[in-house]
């Protein structure tokens, strides 16, 4: 990815503090000799580059405060590699049980929209919980190829637009681990707020910087990486949607569960001998198993008020 000429210092795309409440908090460790179609690919092998982020003050969100523009994050993501089918269908059922109770809560159960929906696997477990329509949004055209022929019509290839869709239409509008990727995290849970119907709910699942073992890991946590615009905590992925006027705001973190040989890909440890024992677990009566593991991804939700 290419810098942008003339990088535009943000204030905080949450609260919307000035750079006098920011304070650093990540250098840049960008290498362009590195960067490559894998760089923003879901659910790769960490690179453990990132821009420069400051730390808000106010409102505890870490975040890039010369980002590139939307024009270069949105051809950086269509051109992205995609190789995690799989992976994807593991962490749709862990989605879908983190959410079972936010589900209970909901008086329809008619259109569906996920912002990020990759092979649209979540929406398929939508559709098994009774929604319809089912609409997703996905910039990446590799990862639409990846999706199986039946949920490809669902899917839109582009970035999310909001006037794309009609105020009032969604009684469930959900973005998985994509507000750390968008320029304007605000923007986007505001137009889903306007999207929903009265009594719909936003779903949003994020990192959570301030887990155990992204703090014990530090530089050498996944989530440092150079496609995320802004990290969050769970005070500011509930304070996303206050402030956006969603109401019944709260949040859980959950385990996911995938293949060892796909945890192993995260550990901080040399290429090469990542690359030996990836090698001997793939295929292994070990790796036909799932580990559960809470590695501090955090879901949070709030309703449209009624």
């Amino acid at each position: 990815m290419q810098h942008d000429p003339i990088p535009i210092v943000r204030t905080c795309p949450l609260c919307g503090a000035g750079p006098d409440r920011a304070e650093p908090f990540l250098s840049d460790t960008r290498d362009e000799s590195r960067v490559s179609a894998s760089s923003f690919a879901s659910r790769k092998i960490p690179e453990y580059m990132s821009h420069a982020m400051v730390r808000c003050r106010d409102c505890d969100l870490a975040y890039v405060d010369r980002p590139p523009s939307v024009a270069s994050l949105a051809a950086s993501y269509h051109a992205a590699d995609y190789d995690s089918a799989e992976e994807a269908e593991d962490a749709a059922d862990a989605y879908a049980r983190a959410l079972d109770s936010v589900l209970g809560q909901l008086k329809g159960r008619g259109a569906a929209l996920e912002i990020g929906t990759g092979t649209a696997a979540f929406l398929e477990r939508l559709g098994q919980h009774g929604f319809t329509p089912l609409v997703g949004v996905e910039p990446s055209s590799a990862a639409i190829a990846a999706a199986p022929a039946h949920r490809r019509a669902w899917i839109r290839e582009g970035i999310f637009e909001e006037a794309d869709f009609a105020p009032d239409s969604f009684d469930l509008i959900c973005c998985f681990m994509t507000l750390e990727h968008v320029q304007d995290p605000g923007a986007l849970v505001a137009a889903a707020h306007r999207l929903l119907r009265p009594g719909g709910v936003f779903v949003g699942v994020t990192h959570d910087r301030r887990a155990w073992l992204n703090r014990l890991l530090g530089r050498r946590s996944p989530i440092v990486d150079i496609e995320h615009m802004q990290l969050f905590s769970a005070t500011s992925a509930q304070g996303l949607l206050r402030h956006h006027g969603y109401t019944s705001v709260a949040g859980t973190s959950f385990r996911n569960s995938y293949r060892p040989s796909y945890w192993l890909r995260l550990v901080p440890m040399p290429d090469g001998l990542k690359r030996v024992l990836t090698r001997g677990l793939r295929g292994s009566w070990l790796d036909r198993r799932r580990l559960s593991v809470n590695v501090g991804n955090y879901m949070s939700w709030g309703f449209k008020p009624l």
